[in-house]
């Protein structure tokens, strides 16, 4: 991909995101932008950490090894796992990861727990829309949830994270973004020491800008990056 396009993506995503804050009375410096780079080989997302993108995502497990493993950078890259995450790779790549954002059974956070060297900072997967096809526990499943991750020391739960349907209305998103940052103040007011849950992941290249409008604090941004067609992150 031309570096003079793909330049030219990042600069109208940071335009775009400092609208959304400026939009909500909120600080410039309070949304982290996370490229989703699962969709380019190795060539393309070294030239998106050369351009001062730090924050990089992918799906599958041998592909972030190997991404992790080639690319250079002058600062330290934080990387992302979204999407699946099946328990007999966790040993792989858990404690090659920085984030984890699809935490949605009991199961996958006791392989974590033990696999884990470190402390893991989990969003829990909240499926908000109610969508067959969407992975995620229910809005009402959550408090019971997050009470039983509390026997799981390296688990951290820093926030939750939900993907809206493609072909939602603009108040639909709304509603959707916003019911999972009620749910996250909700968690954050019992001020839990392994469930902090201050943040938000919610927020593609279609819609990140209403998602940043209704709080979110992670947004996962792919196709905006490299013209392509944005599939959903937890296909696999």
């Amino acid at each position: 991909m031309l570096e003079e396009s793909l330049n030219r993506n990042i600069q109208q995503i940071e335009k775009t995101i400092q609208a959304a804050l400026k939009i909500s009375h909120r600080d410039k410096n309070s949304v982290t932008l996370v490229c989703v780079s699962k969709s380019v080989d190795l060539e393309t997302t070294q030239q998106v950490v050369d351009l001062g993108i730090h924050q990089l995502a992918e799906n599958r497990v041998e592909k972030l090894l190997h991404k992790k493993s080639e690319l250079v950078s002058n600062e330290p890259l934080v990387w992302h796992f979204i999407g699946n995450l099946q328990r007999r790779k966790v040993k792989e790549i858990i404690n090659e990861i920085d984030y984890f954002h699809a935490l949605d059974t009991l199961k996958l956070a006791g392989e974590i727990n033990k696999r884990a060297e470190k402390d893991i900072s989990c969003f829990i997967q909240v499926n908000v829309s109610g969508e067959s096809s969407k992975q995620g526990i229910r809005p009402e499943e959550l408090d019971g949830f997050i009470e039983a991750l509390q026997e799981f020391s390296k688990v951290k739960v820093v926030g939750l994270m939900t993907m809206a349907p493609f072909d939602s209305s603009n108040e639909e998103l709304r509603n959707i973004f916003r019911t999972l940052n009620q749910l996250k103040q909700s968690i954050e007011m019992k001020q839990l020491s392994y469930a902090p849950c201050h943040e938000l992941s919610m927020g593609m290249s279609g819609d990140f800008e209403i998602a940043i409008e209704e709080g979110s604090t992670f947004v996962r941004v792919g196709s905006s990056f490299f013209d392509k067609e944005e599939k959903e992150v937890e296909e696999r």
